[in-house]
């Protein structure tokens, strides 16, 4: 795999089996590019545009793709690992992206009325987040942090949020079915919904009898 210059980046068209290597270009308009099984590593784009560019069996490696735009973004087959994704409106991407995430750093960002079913969401920072009406069938969010994040519409049925931390999910605004998630994210549904939980977030009753009796 050839590595490609700056320029070369800037002013092809179609790029095929190339690698970018610690570029930084910030802004710069990649639209109606394409680029197959190509590998971006240590490379700077934030702010980058997107639109109408293909992405065909990608990865994407240390890159800082802050508030990127992929407005008509066709994207099938693309790896995100260690990226800075903060603030990424995925909305207008071209339908069904083929996406994942590993270790990445997804912090405001949007999704909304697509589908990203069977999706890895894996050891990210997914906080401050919103999917809305968003397909997530089978999906899986392990290692992840969701604090803050939210649910709205969307399609959860057998979605493994079991390993994830700081989910509050509202099983009445989702479909849920079959989906996994901690104990704590089921102690927290329910202290959403005014209930208290035995034996977590508490003492059970012989333990608060001990303490009354030592005291």
């Amino acid at each position: 795999m050839s590595t490609t210059t700056r320029e070369a980046l800037i002013s092809g068209d179609y790029f095929e089996s190339a690698s970018f290597v610690g570029l930084e270009l910030g802004a710069i308009d990649l639209s109606r590019k394409e680029f197959q099984s190509c590998t971006f590593r240590g490379v700077k784009l934030p702010a980058s545009q997107w639109l109408g560019t293909l992405l065909e069996d990608c990865t994407f490696e240390l890159c800082d793709l802050t508030n990127m735009l992929p407005r008509g973004l066709v994207a099938r087959d693309v790896r995100f690992a260690e990226c800075k994704l903060l603030g990424v409106d995925w909305a207008n991407a071209a339908p069904h992206p083929r996406l994942a995430f590993e270790a990445c750093d997804l912090r405001y960002a949007a999704f909304s009325a697509m589908h990203l079913r069977k999706t890895p969401f894996l050891r990210s920072q997914i906080t401050e987040a919103t999917f809305v009406d968003v397909d997530l069938t089978e999906s899986d969010f392990d290692g992840s942090d969701l604090a803050g994040t939210s649910f709205r519409e969307c399609q959860l049925q057998k979605v493994d949020f079991s390993g994830a931390r700081g989910l509050l999910l509202d099983p009445t605004k989702n479909r849920v079915k079959d989906a996994r998630v901690s104990l704590e994210a089921a102690a927290l549904l329910a202290a959403s919904f005014g209930l208290r939980v035995a034996g977590y977030g508490e003492r059970e009753p012989a333990q608060r009898a001990r303490g009354r009796r030592s005291t």
